[in-house]
């Protein structure tokens, strides 16, 4: 059985150390096998910009489609296997530009994923395996290094919300992954941080509150949030403005907060979301 992490064709699948000759009962009692996997959100990347992409800008992710089994020619998560002289994040970054050339800024590690039955075919014995999921916000000149795959097509940007619908799924159980870090990014959406892992270090308030609306997934009243966002003291105006428009070009503003990783926290996957929009900054926004 080859790992439970995406491959790009130049990777190949890195195998588990299986011991030759073991059959179903001891390759299911052997201890699990380690992997890494990264869920890397961009703001519609130029990759992405189809047909099927709205106006507005919507988060996608970057997907390798495996060229081995299980779950042949289905997408999955960018990863592969920790070496044993390397740290977590070190592999996940390693195997991140092993598999799509992306090297974001910061990588942060999102949560464990080790459920009894990861694998695909667990009653026969498929060695357990257990995920190390980071994941990281990249802004458009990051998400433009993306490569594709020797063979063309096997690296590609994918929806966020949609990924694996149509398509037999996603492989594994990297919907579930991709569906919590979604609810990670949104509970979280109260910080204008945020904005600077998307956006930079200056952005108008119109690119900020599309930054609010991709991850929300619903259109915010741009009145109601200039009103609120002007009242945030980790954002203030500068003296530049955005040139090129055919109308009054608009003013540029400054993120001044602190500057790192995202700080996800250690809720369990499936845990359910605050009943209140954990977006306080914006409640009354729309």
């Amino acid at each position: 059985m080859s790992g439970i992490f995406a491959t790009a064709p130049s990777a190949a699948g890195a195998a588990l150390s299986v011991p030759t000759g073991a059959n179903v009962s001891e390759r299911a009692q052997l201890p699990p096998s380690l992997a890494i996997s990264t869920v890397i959100f961009a703001l519609t990347p130029d990759g992405a910009r189809t047909a099927d992409a709205p106006g507005r800008p919507t988060l996608w992710l970057p997907l390798v489609r495996r060229v081995r089994e299980p779950f042949r020619g289905q997408w999955a998560l960018p990863g592969g296997p920790l070496a044993a002289d390397e740290s977590l994040e070190d592999a996940a970054r390693r195997n991140l530009a092993d598999t799509t050339g992306l090297a974001p800024e910061y990588l942060e590690q999102l949560y464990a994923f080790g459920g009894l039955n990861r694998s695909s075919r667990p009653e026969h014995g498929s060695q357990r395996v257990v995920s190390i999921v980071y994941w990281a916000l990249v802004r458009p000149t990051e998400a433009e290094l993306l490569r594709g795959g020797e063979e063309s097509g096997n690296v590609a940007w994918h929806r966020a919300d949609t990924a694996g619908s149509g398509e037999g799924g996603l492989a594994f159980d990297h919907r579930e992954i991709v569906d919590y870090a979604l609810w990670r990014l949104r509970s979280k959406l109260e910080y204008a941080q945020i904005a600077y892992h998307f956006l930079g270090e200056t952005f108008t308030l119109a690119q900020l509150r599309e930054v609010y609306e991709a991850v929300l997934g619903r259109p915010l009243d741009p009145a109601n949030f200039r009103r609120q966002l002007k009242a945030m003291a980790e954002i203030e105006p500068t003296e530049m403005f955005l040139e090129g428009g055919r109308h009054r070009p608009p003013r540029l503003y400054r993120y001044t907060g602190v500057r790192g990783g995202l700080d996800p926290s250690t809720a369990p996957p499936g845990a359910e979301a605050p009943t209140t929009d954990p977006a306080a900054s914006i409640r009354s926004m729309s």
